[in-house]
């Protein structure tokens, strides 16, 4: 988490210069006050125009995940609502955060929900934050954490906010099921009919085949594949062999039950009470495996294409319930309140291909946007975190960003990211063994890089993500 000094007041007509010049603390008076000024009446401490980041740096202040848990295990009983306001909620008060000073809420959830649509505002209802805080939803699949971060950070930049929480949250286990749309069309018909007969008559039009419930769709509408489908499409052309695999989901995992054994998460994971109970508390993922061997993944048998796959349980990323949240201010904002950051934004973009290709490959075409909109190049990272949706994937992209081949027919480029040393690439495991609650991992992701930028004297970090539909995302922070 973020360190704090003593807290001097959060200034509102103040201009950039100003509050960096400003060091006399403020009386408790004085910030209870702006904490309970209407947040439309605020004026945004050091708000720059679109495209002036320069001179605003947008502060990642704090992030903070709960305990990854394999599907249908410990948070059994939660909804991934319940997910985002426990780890808000513990992120405003592990930081020494007013929860009235949060003018802005950009959160994700890639498994809808039909009882809170619109989580952002859910979780300003529900965790003491100012209920005129704005607050809206995002979805990118995968790369929803990205999304929910970077919309924040173009609101900020653009003068509408100067404090705000971002992340994302799913519950694999609390996923909405439906029914057939033939059950669907009578249930419709029979609210509106006058009689119970004509009901009845209603539902004899129906089968047993049209009342079994409706799961949610796990292929690609475009492609007609599954995620795992594309996957193994990619490791085949490609020539990325299962053995190849196992071994980096075995790196995956011994990397990630290191890292817990060495305190490594000690301040990017909180300690979850379960209800109705509160009995058992979860400080821990539960999917690491610490006993991890590549000769047990290889027993494994294809999940995908069972008669010739490579894609297994094992080397993919598993179902998973999570949330994660990051705290996020101008840097000027963040100066004013006594912070000192965990380290800033400095570029970001996204890219899209086509899916019905080797749909994951996002990553190798999102990084050089990235890295050029920063002046970086790959070499300048001193930590890389990519997405593990599949161990192939990874290997894919990774092959790929050394492929003058990729480059020139797939970007356009003549140049080359280049490779990964191994101890800059997920150095504490991925999602292969932390597990992936889908809107979660993309602020998992940048806490990591971020704590161990510090641990390493500071530095640039990227993380990078592919998501369904043939999109990409990176993201570049950079601690002092």
């Amino acid at each position: 988490m973020a360190t704090k000094k003593k807290q001097p007041a959060p200034r509102t007509k103040s201009t950039p210069a100003e509050a960096a010049e400003t060091e006399s603390p403020a009386s408790v008076s004085d910030v209870a006050e702006a904490a309970e000024a209407p947040v439309s009446a605020r004026v945004i401490e050091g708000a720059p125009a679109v495209g002036r980041a320069k001179e605003e740096r947008i502060a990642i202040v704090a992030g903070l995940r709960t305990p990854f848990a394999k599907q249908a295990s410990h948070y059994m009983s939660l909804s991934a609502l319940d997910l985002a306001r426990i780890v808000v909620s513990e992120l405003v008060q592990k930081s020494d955060l007013d929860p009235k000073l949060v003018e802005l809420v950009v959160y994700g959830q890639v498994l809808p929900s039909i009882h809170a649509p619109n989580i952002a505002r859910e979780i300003v209802l529900g965790t003491g934050i100012t209920r005129e805080a704005q607050a809206f939803s995002v979805s990118r699949a995968c790369a929803t954490g990205y999304q929910s971060l970077t919309s924040a950070a173009e609101a900020m930049l653009a003068g509408q906010a100067s404090v705000a929480i971002t992340g994302g949250a799913d519950s694999s286990s609390d996923v909405p099921i439906t029914v057939s749309r033939k059950l669907a069309n009578v249930l419709v018909e029979a609210q509106k009919a006058r009689t119970l007969g004509d009901k009845l008559k209603l539902f004899s039009k129906l089968s047993p085949k049209d009342l079994v419930p409706v799961p949610p769709a796990i292929k690609e509408p475009s492609t007609g594949l599954t995620m795992g489908e594309s996957a193994e499409k990619m490791a085949r052309e490609a020539g990325i062999t299962r053995e190849a695999q196992d071994a980096f989901a075995h790196r995956s995992h011994s990397r990630a039950a290191k890292a817990w054994a060495d305190g490594i998460f000690e301040h990017e994971v909180m300690r979850v009470l379960v209800p109705p109970k509160y009995d058992a508390p979860v400080v821990e993922d539960n999917l690491v495996r610490k006993d991890s061997s590549v000769e047990g993944y290889g027993k494994l048998k294809p999940a995908f294409d069972r008669a010739n796959g490579t894609i297994t349980a094992g080397n993919a990323s598993p179902l998973t319930d999570g949330a994660s949240a990051l705290l996020v201010m101008t840097e000027s904002r963040a100066k004013a309140l006594g912070y000192t950051p965990l380290g800033y934004l400095k570029s970001w973009a996204y890219a899209a291909l086509d899916p019905n290709g080797w749909m994951l490959m996002g990553p190798t075409h999102a990084t050089p946007i990235a890295l050029d909109r920063a002046g970086l190049t790959l070499k300048d990272m001193s930590v890389v975190d990519v997405h593990e949706a599949f161990a192939a994937q990874v290997l894919c992209n990774l092959q790929a960003w050394n492929s003058k081949k990729y480059f020139a027919e797939k970007l356009g480029r003549s140049d080359v990211l280049g490779e990964v040393d191994d101890d800059k690439l997920n150095v504490h495991g991925g999602s292969i063994a932390l597990g992936h609650p889908f809107a979660a991992t993309g602020a998992r992701q940048i806490t990591t890089v971020l704590h161990e930028l510090k641990r390493r004297g500071g530095g640039y970090g990227l993380a990078t993500a592919c998501a369904a539909g043939g999109l990409g995302a990176t993201v570049i922070v950079e601690v002092e």
